[in-house]
């Protein structure tokens, strides 16, 4: 029993029924072309599922962290590219604007982003800065009433159809990490310049690009929370989306649990279903073991945030496992399926690619484990 809340069960229930429905059947070709459509983000939008981190005053659907994070499992478990558009969108896309923003930046911005009129994304990684955060090249310099960027961010995800960027940019040089300041910036403002999308291993319906910062001039009120604050910002929000991150590993570990159970059940070698040799059933038991683990641990990240704790530890604590054992229990599947599971035309080499993202972006196992031993 996961102890949910009737609301909660009524509410992952619909994104289970919408995302099997929706997504599911569409995932493998939208893997192989690496596009999501349009029309599905508009989907998403009107499921109420691109407003989750933003308040009904603004036209979002925010009720608990809990609730989002079994949204996006349930996404995720049916696939796994769709899963990013949704956890980026809300966590560090709208989560940054509706916590720091400005009243009229809320009334501004959030009502398209809840609405899907416009997705969100979040520019912070560069070329010489990935988990070292705070060692940014991009500038902001504030010039006749505006802020002009110049600078390039990485693997940007929805980079490619973003209309909404939250990004991070060095503001007082001399100031170090303390000189670092937040903005949101629309992509139609001038100079900025999405690249071509990338080619990854997996989450291909997601789309990732580099984003050109050339001249870009932003009216100085998109200036998000305080001058040098932007690092706290930044680091403060990447907590918060940790363990919807977790929960995204965690659908994508179910569903390959429950596709090789379901072909075990079918596959008869030496007379039986091979469920009934030993090796194989304790191999299941495991994978159900670590899934069910993973479980438990986002969701006492995501009530302690809903608590009122900051519960950056918990977060760390649920990526770091939901993501390595998301990756152990996907192998794991292939395994049972043999063959047919390193065979495109079975889920489990797709979600198995998809997987091994989850210990990388916002934030690698290895700062994970730096997090939680500093909190030690």
């Amino acid at each position: 029993m996961e102890f949910l809340s009737e609301q909660q069960r009524l509410l992952r229930d619909a994104v289970r029924e919408f995302a099997t429905r929706e997504l599911a059947p569409h995932a493998a070709r939208w893997d192989r072309e690496a596009n999501l459509p349009d029309e599905v983000v508009g989907k998403l939008g009107a499921m109420g599922l691109l407003g989750m981190m933003v308040a009904p005053r603004y036209g979002g659907t925010f009720s608990d962290y809990v609730s989002f994070g079994l949204a996006v499992e349930e996404v995720a478990a049916c696939c796994g590219g769709t899963s990013v558009l949704v956890q980026v969108h809300n966590a560090v896309g709208c989560l940054p604007i509706a916590t720091f923003g400005t009243e009229a930046q809320k009334r501004a911005f959030l009502p398209d982003l809840a609405a899907g009129r416009k997705v969100g994304s979040f520019c912070l990684t560069e070329a010489q800065a990935g988990s070292e955060a705070n060692n940014l090249s991009t500038r902001a310099v504030l010039k006749d009433g505006k802020w002009v960027l110049n600078g390039e961010k990485l693997f940007v995800c929805n980079g490619r159809r973003t209309g909404t960027a939250v990004v991070f940019a060095v503001t007082d040089p001399d100031l170090g990490k303390k000189g670092i300041s937040a903005f949101i910036v629309p992509s139609d403002a001038p100079g900025f310049v999405k690249q071509p999308a990338e080619h990854k291993l997996g989450m291909r319906a997601s789309d990732t690009c580099a984003i050109h910062f050339d001249q870009c001039a932003i009216p100085a009120e998109n200036l998000l929370g305080e001058r040098g604050k932007g690092l706290a910002i930044a680091l403060g929000n990447l907590g918060s989306s940790r363990s919807a991150i977790a929960a995204q590993a965690t659908g994508i570990a179910r569903a390959a649990l429950e596709a090789a159970v379901k072909y075990a059940k079918e596959r008869v070698q030496f007379g039986k279903p091979i469920i009934e040799h030993q090796s194989v059933a304790n191999m299941l038991a495991d994978m159900q073991v670590k899934v069910a683990s993973a479980r438990l641990m986002w969701l006492h990240a995501a009530r302690c945030r809903d608590a009122g704790e900051a519960a950056v530890a918990e977060a760390s604590q649920a990526k770091l496992y939901a993501s390595e054992i998301a990756e152990w229990v996907c192998s794991k599947a292939i395994q049972v399926h043999g063959g047919y599971g390193y065979m495109a035309d079975f889920p489990l080499e797709r979600m198995y690619r998809d997987a091994r993202l989850t210990q990388i972006y916002e934030g690698t196992s290895e700062i994970q484990r730096m997090v939680i031993a500093r909190s030690l």
